[in-house]
């Protein structure tokens, strides 16, 4: 057991928590949570080490961990030094190093099925990401294309939001955005960017066949590179003195609407 937070298999967990260098060197990540650990049970292949607590084992594998783990490393650890390297206020008792899921962008933008695919320029928010991730999987999204200089999908609070989206949803950093979205075009996918100076509403779009949706950065939007590379520009009509809706909740409407359409309901 162990019960030194001083341990270097800790100091590597607070590491992978800390650094996206870190993470990207190792290929692999922390997630934390009874829920996402049982998600990776159904992923062993990426489950690498698991670490539990005292507390946590005598609730839920009185009778051992051999059964269940039989394929898997891990360790158990003291209660206090779990709490110190886990980054929940109120830890649940069990966190794993999974190996990062591995995607192809080419294998994602070369279908020719009607499907709709999700880009995102500059996205920053973690808690955004996690969510739109997590709404993309909801809405049958086929993949999440990403702008380099957007935050890290692996960031912790990234990988809490997406309540085990992570797993199941396709996405990529794309090297050359703006190149990446003229290829799309020139394979015929529609791209509708979400837009103040949209000229229709994003439920008189068309979304049939292929289409993908753009999502800009939370403070400024899109670029104007990536707005003129759009096939047209929608908007998200709003009362009040609203200016602009948070980049998660406009990405849900747009992915929704294409889901409805789709789906005739």
């Amino acid at each position: 057991m162990i019960t030194s937070s001083s341990n270097a298999q800790i100091r590597a967990i607070e590491a992978l928590l800390k650094k996206s260098k870190e993470r990207k060197e190792q290929k692999a990540f922390v997630v934390e949570g009874k829920k996402m650990f049982e998600e990776l049970l159904s992923r062993r292949e990426l489950l690498k080490k698991v670490f539990f607590s005292e507390s946590y084992v005598s609730e839920y594998y009185p009778e051992g961990l051999k059964d269940i783990l039989s394929d898997i490393p891990y360790e158990i650890v003291a209660e206090h030094v779990f709490c110190q390297m886990s980054e929940t206020v109120t830890p649940q008792g069990v966190l794993a190093i999974a190996a990062m899921p591995e995607y192809s962008l080419e294998q994602m933008i070369s279908s020719k099925e009607k499907k709709t695919l999700l880009l995102l320029e500059d996205l920053r928010d973690p808690g955004n990401l996690g969510t739109i991730l997590r709404t993309a999987e909801a809405a049958d999204v086929a993949g999440v294309i990403l702008t380099k200089e957007s935050v890290d999908v692996y960031n912790p609070k990234v990988i809490r939001s997406t309540m085990g989206a992570v797993f199941r949803v396709p996405f990529v950093y794309a090297d050359d955005f703006f190149g990446l979205l003229e290829i799309l075009r020139e394979q015929g996918v529609r791209l509708l960017a979400a837009h103040l100076k949209g000229n229709k509403t994003f439920t008189e779009a068309d979304y049939s066949g292929a289409c993908g949706i753009l999502i800009g950065n939370e403070a400024n939007g899109l670029s104007e590179r990536a707005a003129e590379l759009a096939t047209e520009k929608v908007l998200i009509p709003m009362a009040g003195k609203t200016e602009s809706l948070n980049a998660a909740v406009a990405a849900a409407l747009l992915m929704y609407e294409a889901f409805r359409s789709r789906r005739r309901f």
